[in-house]
């Protein structure tokens, strides 16, 4: 039976980090006194070293030589129940949705064990929950989390290649990223280009249309900066032939008339035209192509649009013609092709987070290649991300310095704990910042909010204690594992759902309405649990 000053020890634990959440979210909702750009400076020294730093920091403390693995195996076990139940969800019956799958695997297996299980747990059971809490958060970052960007990766890509190849995905034989693509999630516009192989089979590049438009806006600023009489037309294969980088992007499509569709893009400043009347330039492509069908006529005195119908290569379309005035002028073309006299093209157009699911019966590509293209995504996220580096070197070194008993030089020791000493409160920080500048304190409304909570603090926790009670786990051990999985929402699992466009209301909510009630949910966990 636990008393009242137990209670007060967990309190005394968790109190502090709550002082720091309120004083960020009054900076920023009631004192004013961070700007947005600030609290982004905040939340990037948090993501990118703090954290890091603090990850690092407990791993290599811990002896990986005498890890609690029926622990370990509990908590994987419950996790791989969530996704096999999941799984049996979304393909036997009609409700089943893959979007909403991952959102609920987040829900209920992603805690925020990092900052609020170490201090917590500790402050209720003692300093062996420590080592455990550590062996936690390292499956998480290495395999879990992992696992949770696959996911996302690959909806990422299903919604990509719906969009853009509704009906030839089955003949795609390849696929190859640009080396500055690190994702498909969406954070900037990407298009996808095919030439065909041999035996009708389709290989696929991917590209950034910010970049590639970026390159046509110089070119096209360019040719209006020094206009020569009788040079109307403006030669983009040209242009670009000692240019290497920008020859990059050009296509073999070129010569085949196969331009880009599905491209929509703002124009810049076109500057006055040492001529009188107007000029033709042939609108750039996204695979650096010109085409005579497809022109931006400038006028000194007017903006018409009109529609005109081309014929290019086979392919019909269907383009605006702007006549820019002799200012700025910001203008959006948009081709929406629909051919089946050439299936390379695709058509790239809006749609919900919902598509992926729209239609289960979507043919893909072979499994091969899609698990080629979803492991290059992930892999680049994971090279680009510091927690990765701090999970795999804070692994390595306990291995090494457990086994031959090694310490680090205290200058290296000191300068590591002096940033990750600033991790739990400014990651406390951080989130007040983030609850401050929210709208509204529930952004998914009262029902889904609802939904959230009772998976992340009823459902995760019944499901793990199931599992736990099958591996023979009592007593004390019995309850880490059930309070452990009933913290609050994890951090990482939102910011993918914000990146990739998936729920990030949900997860938003869950973050923050899941903060202020952990502390009474989890007292009366440890109440129940240990009486």
């Amino acid at each position: 039976m636990i008393g009242g000053k137990d209670v007060y020890h967990v309190v005394e634990a968790l109190v502090p980090l709550y002082v720091s959440m309120i004083l960020a979210y009054g900076s920023v909702r009631w004192w004013k006194i961070f700007t947005p750009e600030q609290c982004l400076g905040v939340s990037r020294f948090v993501s990118m070293f703090a954290v890091p730093f603090l990850a690092f920091f407990y791993i290599m403390q811990n002896d990986p030589y005498t890890m609690n693995l029926k622990f370990l195996v509990a908590d994987s076990l419950q996790k791989v129940v969530t996704i096999v139940v999941l799984i049996l969800w979304n393909s036997f019956t009609k409700w089943g949705s893959f979007n909403w799958s991952i959102t609920l695997f987040s829900l209920a297996s992603l805690p925020n064990t990092l900052i609020m299980g170490v201090p917590l747990l500790k402050a209720m059971y003692g300093d062996f929950t420590k080592s455990l809490m550590i062996q936690i958060v390292f499956l998480q970052g290495v395999i879990w989390n992992t696992l949770l960007l696959f996911m996302f990766e690959y909806r990422a890509a299903k919604l990509l290649i719906s969009q853009q190849f509704p009906d030839t995905a089955g003949a795609i034989a390849s696929f190859r990223v640009d080396s500055n693509i690190s994702s498909l999630s969406g954070r900037e516009p990407l298009h996808a280009d095919a030439e065909i192989g041999e035996n009708g089979v389709l290989h696929v590049r991917v590209r950034s249309i910010s970049r590639s438009l970026s390159v046509a806006s110089s070119l096209m600023r360019n040719s209006l900066r020094e206009p020569t009489e009788g040079a109307s037309n403006f030669d983009v294969a040209s242009a670009q032939h000692d240019d290497e980088e920008n020859r990059t992007w050009r296509s073999k499509s070129c010569s085949d008339g196969n331009f880009n569709n599905g491209l929509a893009s703002s124009y810049p400043k076109l500057p006055g035209s040492k001529s009188s009347g107007q000029r033709n330039i042939d609108i750039v492509n996204i695979y650096g192509c010109a085409t005579n069908n497809n022109r931006l006529h400038w006028n000194s005195n007017e903006l018409p649009i009109s529609d005109a119908s081309s014929r290019h290569g086979g392919v019909n379309g269907s383009s605006k013609v702007v006549d820019f005035p002799h200012e700025t002028v910001t203008a959006e073309v948009v081709h929406e092709v629909e051919s089946e006299e050439n299936p390379v093209m695709g058509s790239q157009k809006e749609g919900s987070t919902e598509e992926g699911d729209a239609n289960k019966r979507q043919i893909m590509p072979s499994v091969g290649v899609m698990i080629r293209l979803i492991l290059t995504m992930v892999w680049r996220n994971l090279v680009r991300n510091p927690n990765t580096y701090a999970s795999v070197l804070g692994l390595v070194w306990s291995l090494i310095s457990f086994r031959w008993k090694l310490k680090l030089p205290y200058i290296i020791h000191r300068s590591i704990t002096v940033v990750s000493d600033t991790a739990l409160g400014m990651s406390m920080f951080s989130l007040g910042i983030f609850m401050g500048l929210q709208p509204k304190f529930l952004t998914c409304g009262i029902p889904k909010a609802v939904m959230a909570l009772a998976i992340k603090f009823l459902v995760a926790p019944l499901v793990v204690a199931a599992t736990s009670k099958a591996l023979g786990i009592r007593g004390e051990l019995f309850a880490v594992e059930i309070i452990q999985a009933a913290l609050p929402q994890g951090i990482v699992p939102f910011v993918f759902a914000k990146e990739y466009n998936l729920h990030p209301d949900i997860l938003s909510s869950a973050v923050i309405f899941g903060m202020v009630i952990a502390l009474p949910v989890t007292i009366i966990y440890y109440v129940i649990l240990t009486v």
